[in-house]
């Protein structure tokens, strides 16, 4: 499988989250799979990288061309391909992948995240996504997404369209298993409302 990794790429970011992405790439390797991810050489993208590297792991990288300062992008990458822009580029990673682990990461990983969520909430892929909590990184973001859909703003049904795992096995397993289940419109969004609106 393609398995599709975003998360930081900063430099500052505490050992624990590039150790569990260390971790997380070098079981990707073992396990057969190829890492897909956005190429950079630092933070979590970097750390993955270099665990699945550490594995014999095959790995893809995805950069816009403007990336093009010297150590920014990972040296080692089986296959580099650049893009345009970074549309191109978040439109390429989905295209590559098989399934997602969002990592901790900044708001770069949290737009990949929510349009890959809203993507397949209107059914536009049935891929899995799993949200790999180090240390709790998302506690907070998930209880947000629980915040929006107690007064509403989401359907509790959301939650079924991603998995939440602590450790990078998990999250693997999650994603080797992964059986689509589609759910009704009616389950995700208003759809009384959505026909009274388009009557008028």
């Amino acid at each position: 499988m393609n398995i599709c990794v975003y998360g930081a790429s900063s430099r500052s970011i505490g050992k624990n989250f590039t150790d569990a992405a260390f971790e997380l790439g070098a079981a990707c390797a073992q396990r057969g799979h190829t890492l897909v991810f956005g190429g950079g050489n630092a933070g979590v993208m970097g750390a993955c990288a270099r665990g699945a590297r550490s594995c014999g792991g095959e790995i893809i990288g995805v950069v816009p061309k403007f990336f093009n300062v010297d150590g920014v992008i990972f040296p080692e990458c089986t296959r580099l391909i650049r893009t345009d822009t970074m549309r191109e580029r978040k439109a390429l990673l989905d295209s590559l992948a098989d399934g997602f682990v969002v990592a901790p990461g900044g708001i770069g990983t949290y737009d990949e995240f929510f349009e890959m969520l809203t993507l397949k909430q209107l059914e536009r892929h049935e891929k899995a996504m799993a949200i790999y909590n180090v240390d709790g990184f998302y506690d907070g973001l998930l209880e947000f997404l629980q915040s929006a859909m107690d007064k509403n703003f989401m359907k509790q049904a959301t939650k079924r369209l991603y998995g939440v795992f602590s450790k990078s096995g998990d999250a693997l397993d999650y994603i080797e298993n992964y059986v689509h289940v589609p759910l009704a419109l009616s389950e995700l969004k208003d759809v009384d409302l959505i026909n009274h609106q388009a009557e008028k």
